[in-house]
C-alpha cells in the first residue's frame, strides 16, 4: 500500500493496473468524512478530453448532484485546451454529466436523504476512459479538524524521532 501526503491510501495493484491520476481534491479529504466511494465517466467534449488528459482539471470546491434520474458535477474548471480555438461562448465551469448506472443513482438518492454530501475526489484516466472518483461524504467540523490535525502531527513527530 502506498500513503498520500493527505493521508489517502492507494494500492499497488491500484497503480499498475494502468490509472494516471489527472487531478485531485486533496481539500475534501480535510474537509470531509467520507464513507463510500464510486467510479463514474464524465460527459465531455473533445476539447476537454485533452485539457483534462494535460492535467488542467481543477476539482476543488465541486460537488455532484443529483436531478432525476441523473448525476451532475458542478463547479469543477475546465480551462480550454488552446484558448484561441475554443468555441465562442464557452463556459469553464459548466454542468457536466456523470456517467453512472440505474443502481448507483438509486444508493446515491438515499444516502443524499440522509443528509450526505457526493465530493468528487479525483479525476483519473483508466484504460483510456476519464472517471471521477466521488464519494459520499458528512461535512467535519472544527472540532474534528483540529483533532485530525493533532494527529497527523503526532504521527510526523513520531516518524521523524525514529
Amino acid at each position: 500500500m502506498l500513503v498520500w501526503s493527505d493521508g489517502s491510501i492507494i494500492d499497488f495493484a491500484m497503480r499498475n493496473a494502468g490509472i494516471k491520476v489527472l487531478s485531485e481534491n486533496r481539500r475534501a479529504r480535510f474537509d470531509y468524512e467520507t464513507s463510500e466511494t464510486f467510479e463514474a465517466g464524465i460527459e465531455l467534449r473533445g476539447f476537454e478530453v485533452k485539457s483534462v488528459k494535460l492535467g488542467r482539471m481543477q476539482l476543488a470546491g465541486s460537488h455532484a448532484v443529483i436531478r432525476g434520474n441523473e448525476a451532475w458535477l458542478l463547479n469543477s474548471q475546465i480551462p480550454p485546451y488552446q484558448p484561441k480555438n475554443t468555441p465562442s461562448g464557452y463556459d469553464p465551469g459548466r454542468t457536466r454529466r456523470l456517467l453512472l448506472r440505474g443502481d448507483e443513482i438509486k444508493t446515491l438518492i438515499g444516502k443524499i436523504k440522509e443528509k450526505f454530501s457526493l465530493i468528487p475526489l479525483r479525476a483519473y484516466l483508466k484504460n483510456g476512459f476519464i472517471k471521477i472518483e466521488i464519494a459520499v461524504a458528512k461535512p467535519r467540523k472544527k472540532w474534528d479538524k483540529r483533532e485530525l490535525l493533532k494527529k497527523r502531527t503526532a504521527e510526523r513527530e513520531m516518524r521523524s524521532s525514529r
